[in-house]
């Protein structure tokens, strides 16, 4: 596994039940109202001052979802991708990527396509379990709960790398190096 994380570039999220609870609160008032992970959030910026790359790719349209990828300095959002294999193949052309580049974290049949074809396959602990058997690593943590800061870890740790961005923020080195 070591040898499959040293090699990841960049990571793509599907959103609903990776990033949130896959639970969705929709007020009185039509608002929407989704619920996402700081722990999550704050992995990813972490992992994109080391230089790898971030992008979502997701079934559902809306400007939470954009907004929170702004907020997180992800560029490369895909919605309303119900099948999501040609955004993903979008991003390997983008960025001159092969699939042992990438890992894919997901956590239902639909992301399969994909976590069946990318270097590193992720899911979290409450992904569909006819899914759970395709994949290289099943994460301890729920989707929304702390699962994809889970995998960033594993992929730091793996490059070998989480040991200095430890140190760098203790000794409040804010620079990043490029993976």
């Amino acid at each position: 596994m070591k040898n499959k994380l040293k090699k990841i570039k960049m990571i793509v999220l599907d959103v609903d039940g990776v990033l949130t609870d896959a639970g969705l609160m929709i007020g009185h008032d039509g608002f929407e109202y989704m619920k996402f992970n700081i722990q999550d959030g704050a992995g990813i910026v972490l992992a994109r001052k080391l230089g790898y790359q971030f992008a979502l790719i997701t079934g559902r349209n809306t400007q939470i979802i954009t907004r929170r990828a702004e907020m997180l300095g992800i560029e490369d959002v895909y919605q309303n991708k119900l099948y999501k294999m040609d955004s993903y193949e979008d991003l390997l052309k983008k960025y001159k990527l092969k699939d042992e580049e990438v890992c894919y974290v997901g956590d239902d049949i639909l992301d399969l396509p994909i976590l069946m074809r990318v270097g590193f396959s992720a899911v979290p602990s409450d992904a569909v379990p006819d899914v759970k058997k395709y994949v290289d690593y099943v994460a301890k943590r729920k989707g929304g709960e702390g699962a994809v800061r889970e995998v960033i870890d594993l992929i730091l740790e793996g490059a070998g790398v989480k040991k200095k961005l430890i140190q760098d923020v203790i000794s409040g080195n804010q620079s990043g190096k490029p993976v």
